[in-house]
């Protein structure tokens, strides 16, 4: 059976809702970060990742723990504004997004092809430079994204 412009405009519009869903999640995963980041003020983070370093059997794996290390003194030096800043920055951005995409607003399928596709040459970067599963997986992710967003963008410009 052939697949009608109706029935197809309204899958394409259910698969654009659970991108925003999913938009709005990765806002609130960056707001329960920046909290937990918050409430490690005033700890010292490079003993907490020597700690998670020996409780994980991390030891092992010397270039993860380095980088856990340098990960942990870099935010130890950043300014709190900052952090507070770029994460506020982020959720906005976010959720901006997935409200234009839950209202069917073109900006908001517009907004979300520009953040997704700002990621690809990172991605594809990260991916030859260090080739896994999850890298592939995160790639293969963010090009679905960007096809269901740029499919349902076609489809309201043939309309």
């Amino acid at each position: 059976m052939p697949i009608t412009t109706d029935s197809s405009t309204a899958a394409l519009r259910q698969a654009v809702r659970s991108v925003a869903i999913f938009e709005a999640l990765k806002g609130l995963l960056a707001i329960c970060a920046m909290f937990g980041l918050l409430r490690l003020l005033h700890h010292d983070l490079h003993h907490l990742a020597l700690e998670w370093v020996d409780h994980l059997g991390l030891s092992s794996h010397p270039g993860f723990a380095a980088l856990l290390l340098q990960s942990a003194d870099r935010l130890n030096t950043t300014p709190v504004h900052t952090l507070v800043l770029l994460g506020s920055a982020y959720t906005a951005a976010r959720w901006l997004e997935a409200w234009g995409l839950w209202r069917d607003k073109a900006w908001g399928e517009w907004l979300g092809v520009l953040s997704c596709g700002l990621y690809l040459p990172l991605e594809i970067a990260h991916l030859l430079h260090k080739p896994s599963w999850q890298a592939g997986l995160v790639l293969l992710v963010n090009l679905c994204l960007i096809a269901v967003l740029a499919l349902r963008l076609r489809q309201r410009r043939r309309a």
